[in-house]
């Protein structure tokens, strides 16, 4: 499948802002199964290329002028195919870096409960995750706008609402409390007609099936295994580490945040 794809975060402010740095991870990563046939990053100011300790391909991006406004555009086409039964293959990194609890997935007793119900200590199956996702789908009823960046999966599990975001948080919570290896993907989906939004968060999970001993790609919100369907930009610990946008500012008074994300499948 070719995926066009068009995101644009805009923000505009009461005040100018004095300075504003931005943390982008809005580069499709270097995977087997996508393969970027054309990319282009617009932003204003400086920007600086590098690839981040996760393997991101990532942007720094600094203004140091006075502004009132920033527009970033992501567009592009990326091929996808279909990973057999959601199977990424496994990078440089040890998988052991993504057993860590971060805060925004750190264990409670509900979020105990919930993994004892499916999840074996130290290892799992892929059945053993499918069983997790579905139950988090369950507890954990899909609302726009009910959650933020910052609530924790505890928060959301306690709510018993969120988005795509606290879905992830809450199944990477229950793999780390029983030491199974677990990362934060984000990056793009054909919604189709599930109404939720292209721009999207799901996990890989590293499983010990008979025949497979790696990362499987799972879609918590939806209960699935990756398809071609999704393009990855950037995997992490948690939302902070691959966010597709993330800074800070100087000035500028009350924020206002619009964005706009189209993918047309081709």
């Amino acid at each position: 499948m070719q995926l066009s794809i068009r995101h644009e975060t805009r923000y505009t402010y009461t005040l100018p802002l004095a300075y504003t740095i931005q943390q982008l991870h809005l580069t499709p990563r270097v995977e087997p199964q996508q393969h970027v046939l054309s990319w282009n990053l617009a932003a204003p100011g400086h920007m600086h290329r590098y690839t981040d300790a996760y393997g991101n391909l990532s942007h720094m991006m600094t203004m140091d002028t006075p502004h009132q406004a920033l527009s970033i555009v992501a567009s592009g086409v990326v091929e996808t195919t279909v990973p057999d039964r959601g199977r990424i293959v496994a990078d440089a990194l040890s998988p052991l870096i993504f057993t860590v609890p971060t805060r925004l997935t750190a264990a409670t007793p509900g979020i105990l409960e919930l993994a004892a119900s499916c999840l074996p200590d130290g290892k799992a199956m892929t059945r053993d995750l499918m069983c997790l996702a579905e139950h988090i789908f369950g507890a954990v009823r899909y609302q726009s706008g009910a959650t933020a960046v910052s609530t924790t999966a505890s928060d959301a599990l306690a709510l018993g609402q969120g988005v795509c975001q606290d879905h992830a948080h809450l199944f990477l919570a229950c793999c780390h409390a029983h030491g199974i290896p677990a990362r934060y993907v984000s990056g793009y989906i054909d919604p189709g007609n599930t109404g939720h939004a292209a721009s999207h968060a799901w996990v890989d999970a590293w499983v010990d099936d008979k025949d497979h001993s790696g990362w499987v790609s799972i879609d918590v919100t939806h209960a699935r295994l990756m398809t071609d369907a999704y393009c990855r930009l950037a995997t992490g610990r948690d939302y902070d580490s691959a966010a597709p946008v993330r800074g800070v500012r100087r000035g500028g008074g009350t924020e206002s945040l619009s964005v706009d994300v189209q993918i047309v499948p081709q």
